[in-house]
């Protein structure tokens, strides 16, 4: 009997379905055990935000301050095979919930020397945040397998209209031209043969090896333009965080001004920074290809995008 732990915490749902298509066909074999463990925050992080609750969360996000969490299902003494950790990213970190998780004692004692596989869903920057899991993973003793990366399909402009709406209001439909936010059913339902490759490779005790389970599954598509603009954003959040911390606990009324400062910030931010540092790279393109081809490989890494074992991991 293999036994597989997935750690979860989703807001909208949408990480929580992401999940269950993965874990599908491990769940249907009978050879396989899952055990779930469902994150609760103690302070609940409400569904749609409030504007000042979004923004009240970055200096804990950024600065990977865990929030308190209610007691878990498991006690540390399990033993399992695998390691499935889906995770949400809350200003370019791994959101608090499961940086909570990772750094709980009965997390590090279950994680210590198993293989892990991360799940990421999210509009479209995640590599500071899977930096930073590999960081809180080599802490607890894990070892990174594998990583898969769902980002919104929408156009990116759209993208920074469509997911605020979304976080804000809790609206996702389509509007005014724009397509829906978040994944799309049919990259959800395609996410199912992540979990028949997870299956096959337990049934063969291929997890117990140090070569990715998910490569030729097109798991990541990793755009390293963006790394300059996350560089920029991972600094602000962290400085502007610092200085929030020492201006109270969250929801302190004390963290208002600031709050308000820094959203001036961050909007002159969005629309100089991130515009200028991609024309800046589209006009130094072919002096920064081979840079740019070594970080794609990089972020890509355990699993990779080569998409030449799909159809032998459709069920």
């Amino acid at each position: 009997m293999k036994k597989v732990l997935v750690v979860r915490y989703s807001q909208t749902g949408q990480l929580t379905a992401l999940a269950e298509q993965i874990v599908a066909p491990l769940a249907a074999d009978p050879r396989i055990e899952v055990q779930v463990q469902t994150l609760v925050p103690l302070e609940p992080f409400a569904f749609p935000w409030s504007f000042f609750a979004f923004l009240d969360a970055f200096p804990e996000s950024a600065h990977m301050v865990p929030p308190a969490l209610a007691p878990l299902s498991l006690n540390g003494d399990e033993d399992f095979d695998l390691v499935i950790l889906p995770y949400q990213v809350w200003f370019l970190a791994p959101s608090q919930p499961i940086t909570a998780f990772l750094k709980h004692p009965v997390a590090q004692r279950i994680l210590r020397g198993k293989p892990v596989v991360t799940v990421i869903a999210c509009r479209n920057m995640w590599l500071a945040a899977q930096e930073k899991m590999k960081s809180l993973l080599v802490d607890a003793g894990a070892r990174l397998i594998d990583n898969v990366v769902l980002t919104d399909p929408g156009p990116t402009l759209a993208t920074f209209i469509t997911t605020p709406r979304w976080l804000l209001s809790g609206k996702k439909d389509g509007f005014w031209g724009m397509p829906p936010a978040g994944l799309s059913d049919a990259q959800i339902r395609a996410s199912r043969r992540f979990g028949v490759a997870l299956r096959d490779a337990l049934l063969s005790d291929r997890e117990r090896g140090a070569q990715p389970l998910l490569s030729g599954l097109g798991a990541v598509q990793a755009d390293p333009r963006l790394y300059i603009s996350e560089k920029a954003g991972t600094r602000s959040f962290y400085l502007w965080g610092k200085l929030l911390l020492a201006a109270g606990p969250p929801g302190s009324r004390r963290r208002v001004p600031l709050l308000a400062l820094y959203v001036v910030f961050l909007i002159m931010m969005i629309v100089t920074i991130v515009p200028a540092s991609l024309a800046l790279q589209a006009l130094l393109r072919p002096f920064l290809r081979p840079w740019l081809t070594k970080m794609k490989f990089q972020f890509e890494q355990p699993s990779g995008s080569s998409t030449e074992r799909s159809h032998f991991h459709e069920d």
